[in-house]
């Protein structure tokens, strides 16, 4: 079957793709200015404690040497150790990526219904008053940055209403609950960020697609409109736009630092760039690593989506 097939070549591909990215993030980490004995120990560290230090984490050693034990490491779950607080990596990355994870589900869930909702309403009802106003929200939205406008949503809903929390804490959350009120803002501003750009491309491809032949024939045979386009209009339109929503999956893990920053949250973006102003080199090549993955896995799950939603991919030899 074609899905096996670009399933396991997908697979393959991003086995590839990621022992590669894992080299050049070692090597990019190996390449950074300054000295990570230095960096950790202070500047009153004398040249035999930062010689000591180097021993003892294996720095002295090649970095090929070096390189090759931490792949080793990471197929059984081990990233070694941190270099500034000399705790498991981890148990340093897991609790900032679960929030991270949290975050990007609750905004996932509410980017696929208004993507889908509003690109799905401006297609249908082209150049009417509904696709004007669509397509201002998204044209206002494209033009704003995430910071100015999780900023916006701050003051409106937090500082002014009083409805959310300033800062999203959710490590200090009492219940689901709070947990869910901490994370609202900034999963909205995710989901608002991440749509926009899905709700035009959707327009577009269900536009290309109602213009079509077999759909004009099913609208003339008297097919309803809502079937036409949820059975048959929508499922093609839809593929084209599982790229972007695939980029948008790696942009949930690994590109909110500003919008974790702007919200106080406690997740893997923050915590990669904390670690790369401490030369934390084990920290900062689990997160690189780990937003890679996610990355990969985005893309391999999107290749596979879209042959099981093209009939035509489905069905061929």
């Amino acid at each position: 079957m074609v899905i096996v097939r670009v399933l396991l070549s997908r697979v393959l591909w991003a086995l590839v793709t990621l022992i590669a990215v894992s080299f050049l993030i070692f090597l990019a980490i190996e390449i950074l200015p300054g000295d990570i004995a230095a960096r950790v120990m202070g500047r009153f560290a004398t040249e035999e404690m930062k010689a000591e230090f180097r021993r003892m984490r294996g720095l002295d050693r090649p970095m090929l040497e070096r390189y090759g034990e931490w792949v080793i490491g990471v197929a059984q779950g081990d990233f070694g150790d941190s270099l500034v607080n000399e705790y498991k990596v981890s148990d340093v990355v897991m609790p900032k990526l679960k929030n991270t994870l949290l975050l990007a589900l609750f905004a996932f869930i509410l980017y696929v219904p208004l993507a889908i909702i509003l690109g799905s309403l401006s297609a249908v009802y082209r150049e009417g008053i509904v696709d004007t106003l669509v397509s201002g929200f998204t044209l206002i939205c494209l033009s704003i940055p995430e910071f100015v406008m999780g900023t916006l949503l701050l003051y409106a809903f937090a500082v002014n209403i009083g409805l959310f929390p300033v800062m999203s804490v959710v490590n200090m959350a009492q219940s689901t609950g709070d947990a869910i009120r901490m994370m609202t803002l900034p999963a909205v501003t995710l989901a608002i960020a991440m749509a926009v750009y899905a709700i035009r491309m959707l327009r577009d491809n269900l536009i290309e697609v109602l213009d079509s032949d077999y759909i004009r024939m099913a609208i003339l045979k008297g097919v309803p409109l809502r079937r036409v386009v949820l059975r048959h209009a929508l499922p093609n339109a839809l593929v084209p736009a599982l790229n972007v929503t695939a980029l948008n999956l790696a942009y949930l893990i690994g590109g909110v630092v500003v919008v974790e920053k702007v919200f106080a949250f406690p997740g893997i973006g923050t915590l990669l760039v904390d670690a790369v102003f401490l030369r934390d080199a084990p920290v900062v090549e689990a997160c690189a690593l780990i937003v890679s993955a996610v990355y990969v896995i985005a893309n391999l799950v999107a290749d596979v989506m879209t042959v099981a939603l093209n009939p035509r991919l489905r069905t061929a030899k």
